[in-house]
């Protein structure tokens, strides 16, 4: 019967200034005449003659009356009388100059206020005009650097060599790398195949554990003599077919026992035919701490193969029962150790693989 193992697997506006306009004729108050200025203009009313204090008709004499009660001479002759505004004239109401036209001046000085305010309000809004332009040209320039930035910039100039010519572009070769070596390949091959082979090798330490399932390891054994470790017609398979070596180990668990052996052959195509061909079985390994088992009854014997190596099994009960297809705990004993054939075997291959992925080209 054959084993079923596993398959494979990123401005502020300035307000116009006001000068001489409205404010500019309250300064000069009315224009002079006969009625006595309000402010500063009192104490100046009409006389005989010149400007002094009100002689006999105006009230009380002053101290510069004269025996004609129509004044008093000026003070100093010749002198022009004081006023409110002097002029060379003496600016008086009547003074000898001519009397300046008021109103004419309150209106150049408001003409001229007027001209200051609308030359203000326009270099207002001339800067304001000039500073919107710089802020456009700001926000455009920004924008245009952000642009730039989004699409990766301008084109990149390659840095120059320190001997000035242009660095060279990276090459890239057209030939695709190898592929990784195949650990099927390196177990199927005896070329490849040649990593040391031996039964602890195969089979380290002295417990196993298969799915939570412990197993104790008894003896284990190696051989050239294929056919002295089978039962049945298994050795003449294994003769025929080129067997050059055989290594077994025996595992135990709740009082089932399994025998693998392991048969290397020269060929993968070998291999395959001994397991098609397989009769009989493994003979049972007894010894450290395991009794003879499978002997004179009936146990349960599976073979398999994978590259140039062919496993098999034989399980059944320490105490000589005979197995039987209800015996569920003797196959799933026959299967944990076929599994664990299967991938001792695969993981030969696979170290053997990496080393040579490993190891420089010649």
């Amino acid at each position: 019967m054959s084993f079923g193992g596993p398959q494979w697997p990123q401005e502020p506006q300035r307000q116009g200034q006001q000068g001489y306009g409205e404010q500019g004729r309250e300064a000069y108050g009315q224009q002079p005449g006969g009625q006595g200025q309000q402010g500063q203009g009192q104490g100046y009313g009409q006389g005989a003659g010149g400007y002094g204090y009100p002689g006999p008709q105006g009230g009380a004499p002053g101290p510069y009356s004269g025996p004609q009660g129509g004044g008093a001479p000026a003070p100093f002759p010749g002198a022009p009388a004081p006023g409110p505004f002097p002029g060379p004239q003496g600016g008086g109401p009547q003074g000898g100059g001519p009397t300046p036209d008021w109103s004419a001046l309150a209106d150049a000085s408001a003409s001229r206020a007027r001209r200051k305010r609308l030359l203000t309000i326009g270099g207002g809004v001339l800067a304001a005009l000039v500073v919107g332009a710089v802020v456009a040209t700001a926000v455009v320039a920004t924008g245009k650097e952000d642009d730039t930035a989004k699409n990766g910039g301008g084109t990149p100039t390659a840095p120059a060599s320190p001997t000035g010519s242009p660095t060279p572009e990276p090459t890239f070769s057209s030939v695709a790398p190898p592929p990784p070596p195949n650990p099927k390949d390196y177990i199927s091959d005896p070329k490849k195949d040649r990593a040391p082979l031996t039964a602890e090798g195969l089979f380290p330490g002295r417990k196993l554990t298969m799915d939570g399932r412990p197993y104790t390891k008894g003896a284990t054994s190696a051989t050239a003599n294929c056919a002295a470790v089978t039962q049945g017609g298994l050795g003449a398979v294994l003769k025929k077919n080129g067997c050059q070596k055989v290594l077994r180990a025996t595992y135990v668990r709740d009082g089932v026992a399994v025998t693998v052996g392991v048969a290397v052959f020269p060929s993968e195509a070998a291999a395959l035919k001994a397991k098609n061909q397989a009769t009989g079985g493994i003979a049972p390994l007894t010894g450290a701490g395991v009794g003879d088992f499978c002997r004179a009854t009936v146990c349960l014997r599976r073979s398999n193969a994978i590259g140039r190596y062919a496993y098999f099994t034989q399980a059944g009960f320490t105490n000589g029962k005979k197995v039987t297809t209800a015996d569920r705990g003797v196959f799933r004993s026959s299967d944990d150790l076929g599994t664990f054939a299967f991938n001792q075997i695969y993981a030969r291959g696979k170290s053997q693989a990496s080393a040579a992925a490993g190891a420089p080209r010649q």
